[in-house]
């Protein structure tokens, strides 16, 4: 399991002898083959925070289908609050191109090539949310085929299928 730390936060609150501080942990949690999932996490101190935050992240995770195991099959858009992202797949030797916390998310799935924009907010936890939002709509050729009883190749217009010939035949005519 490939475990990152995104962002921690010290909140305090005022009680008659001072202040007491927390911390509250936000934490991306991800196999390297496709699975991944995040989890937020609260504690007085930041190693029980942390490990509250992986434990939340491994409930939580999410498959998402890879491109030869290395990008996206399509780009995607999701938004959450004011964050909007959007996930674009790369040819090979791109690399990871994204901002922190998204940057966290791709590590941890195990993508190699993918560009990514982030609009309306830098804050972590929208900007995580939205991008799960935007991976979770990610299919595979796959099982779009099977999904409408087809054939790979049909969808994907390879293979020399018989309907494709027709209608270049008819077209031609």
């Amino acid at each position: 399991m490939i475990e990152k730390l995104v962002h921690i936060n010290r909140v305090s609150k005022t009680v008659k002898g001072g202040k007491r501080f927390g911390f509250a942990a936000l934490v991306v949690v991800g196999d390297g083959k496709g699975r991944a999932g995040f989890g937020h996490g609260k504690a007085r101190e930041v190693p029980e925070a942390i490990s509250k935050a992986t434990a939340a992240a491994k409930k939580a995770m999410i498959r998402v289908p890879l491109r030869e195991g290395r990008t996206l099959h399509h780009d995607g858009n999701g938004h959450f609050g004011a964050g909007k992202v959007t996930l674009r797949s790369a040819p090979a030797g791109t690399g990871i191109i994204a901002g922190g916390p998204m940057r966290a998310i791709f590590e941890s799935l195990g993508v190699a090539d993918v560009v990514t924009k982030s609009v309306g907010t830098s804050n972590p936890y929208n900007m995580i949310r939205a991008t799960f939002a935007a991976l979770g709509e990610q299919t595979s050729p796959k099982s779009v085929a099977q999904r409408r009883g087809k054939k790979i190749a049909d969808l994907l217009g390879r293979g020399g299928s018989q309907t494709a010939q027709a209608d270049a035949e008819a077209i031609v005519e």
